[in-house]
């Protein structure tokens, strides 16, 4: 773990407009710089950028945050790569607190294995740019193929000569640990000896997020070779093929402005579409996508398109990971290359406008397409058109966030109609597979097994609207607190020693129904006590990513009066940093007033139940002196009450 000490001294060095003007042309406007996003495409600048507050802010698409989260989004980095790409540019040492000697083992063996996948790159790209037989082998192949020099520098594809052990020879003069070597399955032991495992082999290097090499994929060259088309890195502490899409770092940026991930079978299906200028593509190796790699598209987007040969296999390879892909929310659809071709040769055939027209127009419905698919392989046979109905019934059974709910509605509605069944019966098997299914992670004593997604739908349309308001309320306290509170009060106090006599620490819970508001006021009152001056920069580099985007949600760079505004209207208009006093009483007489109003119902249902007299008279009491302290908070706010 880095220390905290490191993180601090991270924080202090960042600089906001440094950090996104290495990404985005930003211009100053006011206090706020101004650009185009570099989430979505835009023609008008709608990014902003807050020096002040150290928060950016798109009114396009809606994208928000710090120095640390912009460097996460963009680059799609964990919290600690992203602290380490901050360190590095600002040369800070990276401290990290004692761990296991485990661990430390794991460290240095991975730290072990990215060195000498690094010097294996080099020594590829130098031998096919640089040798006799890299020039007249590989690299005359692959300008056959039409690879321009320029992609083939860029995805850094490389050659391995043809002799028995030069890589070998090349790795041990570099004094390279041979069990580190071995490890990386870039050589094998072989009568006593080293020998290259993907000799005579154009190489294509598989990079991690962050541009480290994790592996190879090495491709034979002659058509009439025996051995096997495709070798890759073998499982090690680095490289676990399941956790992998090879493109993936040189298209994670342009996957997240086309709000579009391509998913093809090849690393050359992936290399020629780069070169076409299609660049939000991928490749999952021909296997089957995992958990891990659709988790790892879902954190460019949720529209995933997969490109496969329209062949009877390349059918079957596209089918496969379908319910995982709905499990994880992800909207799919599926197009097939045809006449044999792939996307590799596709695209060299008709060209990349030709080539993004044919997708966009041939995409088809993951799981209609599963459905007619099966339906022409069963024919007229019944049995596979009942295990039909089950197999499709159980795949929209997996579109069970609360979200997709019309969605799924909308699955059980084509799907009927495309079965010819009746379609209340058929929405009665997909809810039963839900609630089977739910049976099984609850506990077996349970008597009654809801269905989640209905109950979940019902309850948020239920309590929605009256959360809602309450919630702004809230959060516009709090606002007040971290924007406010240095602020003088008066002559003997600031906001914030106001508002701490005004709420006390107990009374907490009963004001605010966010607890995680809670736990803000809580922070900031102990940073306050002990003789810190709290801002909205102490929560925004937090590690509690819930905090982190509550606080970046509550201080959303606000919209500049435009200068002509006087042009049209006369005097001075107040701003909300003159108005402070007004808002902070206001969001406080407002939480307080709706604790009135529910210990007023809380009282009215005690005196319905009342057995005596004497409890009654208490309870008008309570009543009466209730409504006389709503009254004076509503005149206080200026809100009326309706009787």
């Amino acid at each position: 773990m880095i220390t905290q000490e490191t993180i601090q001294e991270i924080q202090s060095r960042i600089d906001i407009i440094d950090i996104v003007g290495t990404f985005v042309r930003l211009k100053r406007r006011g206090a706020n710089y101004l650009g185009n996003c570099p989430f979505h495409h835009e023609k008008t600048p709608s990014f902003t950028v807050s020096p002040t507050k150290e928060i950016y802010k798109c009114f396009g698409c809606g994208k928000s945050g710090n120095a640390i989260g912009f460097v996460m989004d963009h680059e799609k980095y964990s919290y600690v790569e992203a602290l380490k790409w901050l360190a590095n540019r600002y040369n800070i040492t990276i401290e990290e607190t004692e761990t296991s000697p485990e661990f430390k083992a794991i460290q240095q063996t991975s730290d072990s294995l990215f060195i000498i996948n690094n010097f294996a790159k080099d020594y590829f790209i130098n031998a096919l740019n640089k040798t006799d037989e890299g020039n007249d082998i590989a690299l005359s192949y692959l300008k056959e193929r039409g690879f321009r020099q320029d992609i083939i520098d860029k995805f850094q594809i490389g050659y391995n000569p043809s002799a028995r052990d030069e890589f070998s020879k090349a790795a041990i003069a570099g004094q390279f640990n041979k069990e580190y070597l071995i490890k990386t399955g870039l050589v094998v032991h072989r009568d006593e000896k080293l020998s290259d495992n993907y000799r005579g082999r154009i190489i294509f290097p598989i990079h991690n997020l962050s541009g480290k090499i994790l592996g190879f994929g090495a491709r034979v060259i002659k058509s009439n070779d025996k051995a096997p088309k495709y070798i890759n890195t073998p499982e090690n502490e680095i490289y676990n093929k399941s956790k992998i899409l090879y493109g993936s770092y040189f298209a994670r940026t342009a996957i997240d402005k086309a709000n579009e991930c391509l998913l093809v079978e090849g690393y050359t299906d992936v290399v020629s579409l780069h070169q076409a200028g299609i660049e939000n593509v991928v490749a999952s190796g021909g296997t089957s996508l995992t958990i891990d790699q659709l988790r790892l598209i879902k954190k460019y987007t949720n529209n995933l398109t997969i490109i496969y040969d329209g062949d009877s296999a390349g059918i079957k390879a596209a089918l496969r990971g379908l319910d995982l892909a709905l499990e994880e929310q992800l909207d799919v659809k599926l197009v097939l290359i045809p006449d044999k071709e792939d996307p590799d040769s596709y695209v060299n055939k008709i060209g990349a406008v030709g080539f993004i027209e044919f997708i966009k127009n041939n995409k088809k419905d993951f799981i209609l397409f599963q459905l007619e698919n099966s339906l022409q392989d069963a024919g007229d046979d019944a049995i596979k058109k009942s295990a039909i109905v089950n197999q499709i019934a159980e795949t929209i059974s997996r579109i069970n966030k609360t979200e997709d709910f019309t969605k799924r509605q909308d699955y059980i509605k084509k799907v009927s109609q495309v079965l010819k069944i009746e379609e209340n019966g058929f929405n009665a098997l997909v809810n039963k597979i839900i609630r089977d299914k739910y049976t099984k992670e609850t506990s077996k004593s349970s008597s009654v097994v809801p269905d989640p997604l209905i109950d979940e739908v019902n309850t948020n349309v239920e309590i929605q609207s009256l959360l809602h308001k309450d919630e702004l309320h809230e959060q516009a306290l709090v606002r007040s607190l971290i924007e406010f509170g240095l602020k003088e009060w008066n002559e003997s106090q600031n906001v914030a020693n106001f508002l701490f006599q005004q709420i006390d620490e107990a009374e907490l819970d009963d004001l605010f129904d966010n607890k995680l508001l809670v736990e803000i006021v809580m922070l900031y009152r102990k940073w306050f006590e002990n003789g810190e001056s709290p801002t909205s920069k102490n929560f925004l580099y937090l590690e509690n990513p819930m905090i982190n985007k509550l606080v970046l949600q509550l201080m959303e760079i606000n919209v500049e009066i435009s200068a002509n505004w006087k042009e049209y209207y006369e005097g001075h208009i107040p701003t909300r940093e003159e108005l402070y006093k007004e808002e902070v009483l206001s969001t406080l007489n407002y939480l307080k007033l709706r604790k009135v109003k529910r210990l007023i119902s809380q009282n009215q249902q005690e005196m319905e139940n009342a057995k005596t007299m004497e409890d009654q008279m208490i309870y008008l009491q309570t009543h009466q002196h209730l409504k006389n302290i709503e009254i004076s908070l509503t005149k206080q706010i200026g809100a009326v009450i309706i009787k």
